[in-house]
């Protein structure tokens, strides 16, 4: 079995999404938002996968163009609301994934219902 960038992108591809090449550990793909008060957009969501995934989980999630304002100080989700290294027109929401991740569905399609939830709880 594959790990890393690698094995996240091929489960992303049997899933629908068509991610990007990119020479680092990140991937972005076009996301249409599911659920939430933003339905219906289309956004493109980034990711830092773990060299070793499935095993470790990735953190939180890379959206572009921002659909909430930066709030770094803010006291908690969802406010809170971050620059991101993926660029200017990106934002980080930190809200990682790692108390979800179970020993039996270590997938990209648990993953991804997590972001879908994250846009639920808007």
């Amino acid at each position: 079995m594959t790990e890393g960038r690698k094995e996240f992108e091929a489960q992303l591809q049997a899933l629908g999404y068509t991610p990007d090449q990119r020479p680092d550990e990140r991937t972005s793909f076009p996301y249409p938002i599911p659920c939430g008060p933003f339905a219906g957009e289309q956004v493109r969501l980034g990711v830092e996968v773990p060299a070793d995934f499935p095993r470790t989980p990735p953190g939180g999630i890379h959206l572009s163009p921002r659909v909430l304002p930066i709030n770094s100080q803010a006291p908690s989700h969802p406010e809170r609301v971050h620059e991101s290294p993926f660029g200017a027109d990106w934002e980080y929401w930190s809200r990682p994934m790692a108390q979800f991740w179970t020993k039996t569905d270590r997938s990209v399609k648990a993953y991804m219902d997590y972001v879908a939830s994250l846009f639920a709880r808007l």
